[in-house]
């Protein structure tokens, strides 16, 4: 007859309970989270060994060619450059590291000031060359230009004693370019040219008669008077003159 296990409590132990298996398997689970873990840990550990002997292996020339180069400078300014002037170099360095990261925020600065002022810029050139476009195709330039050699005429035509002489009589001048340009003289300068610019057109009888019949016409013995007396003002203002 088989032997049937007693329990402490005299109870058959036939089986675990299931809370029991429960737990075990949670455990297990557990555990095997954690196998897990340090698998992918691991392997992770590599691939960074991989990664930085990969690395080495580039950086390693790199590292050896610039020391090389390094020392063959270094050995050029040798005669020159000692190592107290080095090391006197870096600490100057060092104390006006607060300088420097000024200086580094106002290139900062300017950089963002650039950026905002580039577009402003390019829109202000392109309103100016708009400007200059307009400017040209109405003729302003054709015209400065013309107007630059009329100056230059001028400048080259009048000496140093014609100068002085305009300086002295300015005030004449613009007084009489003031009476010139009044509308009434304006306007009798305009009827005078266009008269005489009809008439010159037309064939002219500069016969004694034709001359004769033309000073029984009550016009041209107005204009000559108007022209007599102009002529005797002008003598009486040159004889005040020459008499004063």
């Amino acid at each position: 007859m088989e032997n049937t296990p007693i329990a402490p409590n005299g109870r058959a132990a036939h089986s675990a309970s299931p809370q029991a298996l429960a737990e075990l398997n949670q455990k297990l689970d557990v555990l095997a989270a954690q196998i897990h873990y340090l698998t992918e840990q691991a392997r992770a550990a590599e691939q960074a060994r991989q990664m930085r002997d990969e690395l080495l292996d580039i950086l390693m020339p790199i590292l050896s060619d610039a020391l090389r180069l390094a020392s063959e400078h270094l050995a050029e300014v040798q005669a020159d450059v000692q190592l107290p002037d080095l090391f006197r170099l870096l600490k100057r360095l060092a104390r006006n590291r607060q300088n420097f990261e000024r200086l580094l925020d106002l290139l900062e600065s300017l950089l963002e000031l650039g950026d905002v002022l580039t577009p402003i810029g390019s829109q202000a050139f392109a309103k100016l060359s708009d400007g200059l476009s307009e400017i040209e195709q109405r003729g302003y330039l054709v015209f400065l230009r013309g107007g630059l050699r009329v100056l230059d005429t001028i400048v080259t035509s009048f000496g140093e004693e014609d100068i002085k002489q305009l300086g002295d009589n300015i005030v004449l001048i613009l007084q009489t370019i003031k009476q010139m340009t009044q509308p009434e003289v304006m306007n009798f300068l305009r009827r005078t040219i266009v008269t005489v610019e009809e008439q010159a057109s037309e064939p002219l009888d500069i016969s004694y008669r034709a001359l004769l019949s033309q000073l029984r016409d009550p016009n041209v013995r107005r204009g000559l008077a108007v022209i007599l007396r102009t002529l005797g003002k002008i003598g009486a203002e040159q004889q005040a003159a020459r008499n004063p």
